[in-house]
């Protein structure tokens, strides 16, 4: 009963549902219409998904203020072998929420000479699997959803830097990288709670600015796709009826630039129009995984051939993921 009103109604934010149905209605407006329709999800899913961002942002800020880079440079040293490369994957979970961001990170943890595959392993979890995908999945579709993605994330990340550490393809990193020699070994000053709670709220208002735009244009996208678009169109596409549904999504979500704020309302939708579950989270983990801008900022920092093989990497990761969904989802929805 708990479990349930904490998905219904706090995560997934039922009552929100019904008092913007309410009001809508009251004042005249047939939510049951096309245009109505799209009204009431694009202010729905833009409250809902605003409301979850800022209270995500400023949990998961306070966390990472007890993760500064020197902090998480040290434990990574601690570890060698596949259990580096494991919590430099768990680390990514604590870190921001796009892959833009964690790139200076990336850069700086293989600088301080990390082994190269455990910094991929953080690149490539921090925007796949933060601890803001676990919850914004959960509220839209439910706990074994959003558990197995986040784990299957992890393997991903784990498997993928274990990989590229057995190439040994640290010569394909650029030379100034290793020469800029930009580690500092001084420890990191203790915040006490009221520092941690001011860090938290800036991170809330910076992240915001950055993000609300994709959320506008998402929920905008996913009121057009839920709508407009014909169910029948997009069960041809992306259900059952195409197996190559996981190959195109992930290819579409590659060139685009959002995070997961901004694709939960695409996913959301086409989910509904009948898309498989694997076809809808294989785009989300393109989109917020390969974005493209990204990978230009990558490139400045590895040769073409590294560079090369991450998106490879990734990109057969996120097809296998996506295929094991559309495989288990008569079991867990």
């Amino acid at each position: 009963m708990i479990w349930s009103f904490l998905q219904n109604q706090i995560l997934g934010m039922k009552w929100l549902n019904f008092l913007i149905g309410s009001v809508l209605t009251g004042f005249g407006l047939d939510t049951n219409t096309r245009i109505g329709g799209s009204v009431f999800f694009f202010i729905y899913d833009v409250l809902k998904i605003t409301i979850l961002l800022c209270v995500l942002i400023f949990l998961i800020s306070y966390i990472q203020s007890y993760f500064p880079p020197e902090r998480s440079r040290k434990i990574l040293g601690r570890f060698h072998g596949i259990w580096a490369n494991c919590i430099g994957a768990l680390l990514g979970t604590v870190t921001p929420f796009c892959s833009c961001s964690s790139i200076p990170l990336f850069i700086g943890f293989t600088s301080a000479g990390l082994p190269l595959g455990v910094t991929f392993s953080f690149l490539i979890s921090s925007p796949m699997v933060d601890l803001g995908s676990l919850l914004l999945l959960m509220s839209i579709f439910g706990t074994k959803v959003a558990v197995i993605y986040v784990v299957l994330g992890l393997i991903i990340a784990v498997a993928g830097g274990t990989w590229i550490e057995h190439l040994h393809m640290e010569r394909y990193v650029e030379e100034f990288i290793y020469q800029s020699n930009s580690v500092v070994n001084i420890e990191s000053p203790e915040l006490a709670f009221k520092d941690r709670l001011i860090y938290a709220r800036d991170q809330v208002v910076s992240t915001f600015k950055k993000v609300f735009p994709y959320i506008l244009i998402g929920v905008g996208i996913g009121a057009v796709i839920h709508n407009w678009i014909p169910e029948g169109v997009v069960e041809k596409v992306l259900g059952d009826g195409n197996p190559l549904g996981v190959i195109l999504a992930t290819v579409i979500g590659i060139p685009m630039y959002a995070d997961i704020f901004g694709t939960i309302p695409i996913a959301e939708a086409l989910l509904s129009k009948g898309a498989l579950l694997g076809v809808v989270l294989s785009f989300m983990m393109a989109v917020t995984t390969l974005s493209l801008p990204s990978l230009i900022m990558l490139r400045k920092a590895v040769k073409p051939k590294l560079l090369g093989t991450f998106i490879a990497i990734c990109t057969v990761g996120i097809m296998i993921v996506g295929y094991f969904f559309n495989f288990i989802q008569p079991f867990i929805i």
